[in-house]
């Protein structure tokens, strides 16, 4: 294998993590304004300004969890990836496409069922449920996609 596409998975994945690093800095800067407006807002002593302030406040801590929450799962579905990489048996998108780019919507469908069966068998096997959750992303469902990917996640951990 060459070197060359190697190089540029390689020059791909740190311009992604560099887009997310600063996607989450500019987050955490204009959380931090909302965060100082939430507490003048607090001090003013205003039944009214206490209200928006304390409403105000909760956003950024919601948003600050679920970017957590959405860190920890990047970094634990690399983790997964890495590992069935290394073992060759990381999952090859090679659904076929239409022109545009698009997955054939039956070859979706049969490869879902293939890791659905898979997943059905082995439920306690977390890279079955990672393919399961590619498979769900081929067929069109991310919310599904999302919830096997942290089912893989936590049978990763244990």
């Amino acid at each position: 294998m060459s070197s060359a596409p190697q190089a540029a998975g390689g020059r791909r994945q740190r311009t992604a993590i560099a887009g997310a690093v600063a996607l989450t800095a500019l987050l955490a800067l204009y959380l931090w304004v909302v965060m100082a407006r939430a507490v003048a807002l607090l001090r003013t002593g205003d039944p009214v300004g206490i209200g928006l302030g304390v409403g105000i406040f909760v956003l950024p801590l919601l948003a600050v969890w679920a970017i957590g929450r959405e860190w920890r799962m990047a970094f634990a579905v690399q983790r997964m990836a890495d590992e069935l990489a290394a073992a060759h048996r990381l999952p090859v998108d090679d659904l076929p496409r239409s022109p545009g780019g698009r997955i054939d919507r039956a070859a979706a469908t049969e490869a879902f069922a293939t890791a659905r069966a898979e997943a059905e068998a082995a439920p306690e096997d977390w890279a079955v449920w990672y393919r399961l959750a590619f498979a769900y992303d081929a067929a069109g469902d991310r919310r599904r996609a999302r919830e096997a990917l942290r089912t893989a996640a936590r049978l990763h951990r244990a």
